[in-house]
C-alpha cells in the first residue's frame, strides 16, 4: 500500500492509498478527499469535470480544479482551501473574504469559494493586478447568478485594503 502526505491548510494529513476500507482509492480526487474525509466542505463540487471552477483550491501556489487532481498524486503538496484563508486563531475572515462580504460579491454563494481561491492565487503572485489580470484569473470560474462586476469590485477593494496595510507596515 502506498502512502501520501499532504499539507492541507498548514496541517500535515496522511493517507493510505488502496482499495481496503478506510483507504483513499487510487482514483479518488482531491475534492472528494477534502469534503468526504476531512469535512472541508467549503470546496464545492459543481460539474466534477474541471469546467466550472467551483472546486478551486490552491495547490503549491497555483489555482487548480481539485476535481481533476488525484489525491494519490499530491504527495508532499501544499493545499489551501477556503477554510485556510481565515485567521486560524480568531476565525476572522481574510481581507479578501471580507471584501467579498462587504461588496456583496456573492448571491447563492455556491461558486464563491472557488472564485475567492482563484483571486487569492492571483493576489499571491501579483499584489497589484490590472482589471484584465483579474478577469483572466477568474476565467475558469463559472457563476450563474452573480455579476462578475461585483466580484471585480470586491477584489479591487481587497487590493486597496492590502496596500493600506502594507503602507502602515502591518502586512
Amino acid at each position: 500500500m502506498d502512502k501520501v502526505s499532504i499539507w492541507i491548510n498548514g496541517v500535515e494529513r496522511k493517507f493510505i492509498i488502496g482499495d481496503a476500507q478506510g483507504c483513499v482509492k487510487p482514483s479518488e480526487t482531491l475534492v472528494h478527499t477534502l469534503r468526504d474525509r476531512l469535512d472541508l466542505t467549503g470546496t464545492k463540487i459543481g460539474c466534477d469535470h474541471g469546467a466550472c471552477g467551483n472546486c478551486t483550491v490552491i495547490l503549491n501556489g497555483d489555482p487548480v480544479a481539485s476535481c481533476m487532481i488525484l489525491t494519490a498524486d499530491c504527495q508532499g503538496a501544499e493545499v489551501t482551501t477556503i477554510e485556510g484563508l481565515e485567521d486560524q486563531d480568531t476565525g476572522e475572515l481574510s481581507i479578501l473574504q471580507q471584501a467579498f462580504v462587504d461588496n456583496s460579491a456573492f448571491q447563492c454563494g455556491f461558486c464563491t469559494p472557488g472564485i475567492v481561491m482563484s483571486a487569492k492565487a492571483l493576489l499571491d503572485k501579483n499584489p497589484d493586478p490590472t482589471r484584465e489580470d483579474i478577469r483572466e484569473a477568474l476565467s475558469g470560474n463559472y457563476c450563474r447568478c452573480i455579476s462578475h462586476y461585483q466580484v471585480e469590485a470586491a477584489i479591487e477593494d481587497a487590493i486597496r485594503r492590502m496596500k493600506d496595510l502594507r503602507a502602515k507596515g502591518e502586512a
